[in-house]
């Protein structure tokens, strides 16, 4: 039987809380850690924290279009947001893979939109890299909104189909068939 937590799955929020909080705190660790663009190696030759601004999304995408990216973004990451917390107040009771993923990634989307509307970029600090090679700076809310999306492509691709049989089979046993 699942906890009072887990059975609606309103009760997964709390993840996306402890995404918000643990990427605020990183990012001001950070912010005041370190300084802008010097790597300080942590796992040499693969990991440094590294800070760094980001005004525009993903791999710094539209970062230098003058401005108006900011508010851009500020309203899709808004109705994104209330896109994924209608989603998750319409799965069914006893659901935990889709209500994590969503969460994860709401945690995320709300980590960066704080950034991005209070000072209009947002706060990047975990550089991965090795020789040449290098991997666009990134925070803890990525990393939340990577995993969130990750579980979406897993669920669409492996558990969807599952998740419809049993619907199917409890809807013919009720229907007597």
């Amino acid at each position: 039987m699942p906890n009072a937590l887990t059975r609606h799955p309103w009760g997964w929020l709390w993840i996306s809380v402890v995404v918000f909080v643990l990427d605020y705190l990183t990012k001001v660790w950070a912010s005041e850690s370190l300084i802008y663009g010097w790597p300080r190696p942590v796992l040499p030759p693969v990991l440094s924290w590294t800070l760094a601004h980001n005004t525009g999304a993903a791999f710094s995408f539209l970062h230098d279009a003058g401005g108006w990216q900011r508010w851009f973004f500020v309203a899709i990451a808004v109705v994104v947001g209330v896109a994924l917390l209608v989603w998750l107040k319409r799965l069914p009771a006893g659901s935990r893979w889709l209500p994590v993923a969503i969460a994860l990634l709401l945690g995320g989307a709300l980590g960066n939109l704080y950034d991005r509307a209070l000072t209009g970029y947002v706060v990047d600090f975990i550089h991965v890299h090795y020789g040449d090679w290098s991997f666009p700076a990134f925070n803890i809310a990525d990393c939340g909104i990577t995993i969130g999306a990750v579980m979406l492509v897993i669920d669409s691709l492996f558990l969807e189909g599952r998740r419809e049989r049993a619907a199917g089979l409890r809807d013919g046993q009720e229907r007597g068939g």
